[in-house]
């Protein structure tokens, strides 16, 4: 076998040729690590009054979510405070934040906090609900419309068991919060179902309020007033989540009046609860892990420079906002086991 003889200057020079190559990859191999380093995600949760879910399945998803990704995030809840919010999202900026994912407790902060960001070179993301007339580089949120239609139909369905669905069948509906336009998107579905109904007078639209913070006490005054209003006939009422009827729910009892098709959304452990009694028609079941996981990775796309995975878009102040969009489910009696299998709730919980 011939072998190739290289003199001791070549010899030195591919070993210099080689010590640059190395240290070159070190040296960009360090940047790497630094600009990996650099910035993080900060997760601009609202309230623990509107839904358990922020605390309870939101903020552990997006921990898992950012964990497995190695991107550093800073998770936290305004608590219902909108100026709170402001000053969350401040602090991550300055701790170097490059995407904020903002849950909007009131359109004109938020827009202020998505300002902020943009100044600071960064970019957000709306979840679940959307900033009319933010900046939002994406709307990952459930389908709004699915859930009111979904809603309005679980009413009806109970109305026709009831045997009430019919010219002289009053259906009462208390919407969501007027400051979250998720409310009117929610409102959008129930409109498409209801609307037609009424028009036709196949039942009878009865009172219908936005219920403020979506605040159970609020909830209980407002449909107080309705059952005043209506001197107790109603026969059906779309609540906007589990938290409203469940002020709904203890309306009913405190009255000793019976149990009417009732809607929630968030398959909380109350409204399983009260839909195994026989207190609440369905529930609209929103896998949280899906969004939370969703817009993780819409974030982790924003914070390397790429663009957010989408899978529709969103009217936005005129124009067209990108959105990833995700299905939901109605749970009644028939299915509630479900959310056991899904393991999104425990059947300690609920069975107690």
């Amino acid at each position: 076998m011939a072998v190739k003889v290289v003199s001791r200057r070549s010899a030195t020079l591919l070993v210099g040729v080689a010590a640059t190559a190395v240290a070159v990859m070190v040296v960009a191999s360090g940047a790497v690590a630094r600009t990996a380093q650099t910035g993080s995600v900060c997760v601009l949760l609202p309230d623990t009054k509107s839904s358990v879910r922020w605390e309870q399945f939101d903020k552990p998803a997006f921990a898992n979510a950012f964990k497995k990704a190695g991107v550093k995030a800073t998770i936290v809840n305004a608590l219902n405070d909108p100026q709170k919010q402001l000053s969350q999202a401040e602090q991550c900026i300055s701790s170097g934040a490059k995407v904020g994912i903002i849950t909007s407790l009131d359109t004109g902060t938020s827009i202020a906090i998505q300002k902020k960001f943009t100044a600071a070179g960064g970019k957000t993301i709306d979840y679940d609900r959307q900033i009319v007339g933010g900046t939002g580089s994406v709307y990952v949120s459930f389908d709004g419309n699915l859930v009111g239609r979904q809603q309005a139909l679980g009413v009806i369905a109970g109305m026709k068991k009831n045997k009430t669905f019919n010219r002289n069948g009053v259906v009462a509906q208390l919407w969501g919060g007027p400051t979250d336009a998720n409310a009117f998107w929610f409102k959008s579905g129930n409109d498409d179902i209801l609307n037609p109904l009424f028009k036709r007078k196949a039942i009878k639209k009865g009172p219908a309020k936005f219920v403020p913070e979506w605040d159970s006490k609020n909830a209980q005054t407002i449909f107080e007033q309705m059952l005043v209003q209506t001197n107790n006939n109603i026969q059906g009422v779309v609540g906007a989540n589990d938290n409203i009827a469940g002020a709904v729910v203890a309306t009913l009892k405190a009255k000793g009046l019976k149990p009417i098709p009732l809607s929630g959304q968030d398959a909380t452990v109350q409204g399983v609860q009260n839909i195994i009694s026989g207190w609440q028609t369905n529930t609209v079941y929103k896998y949280v892990p899906d969004e939370a996981n969703a817009a993780a990775a819409a974030a982790i796309a924003l914070y390397k420079g790429k663009k957010p995975p989408s899978n529709g878009t969103r009217p936005n102040k005129g124009k067209k906002q990108l959105a990833y969009l995700i299905p939901v489910t109605s749970i009644t009696k028939a299915n509630y086991t479900r959310l056991f299998r899904d393991k999104f709730l425990k059947r300690s919980e609920v069975c107690s």
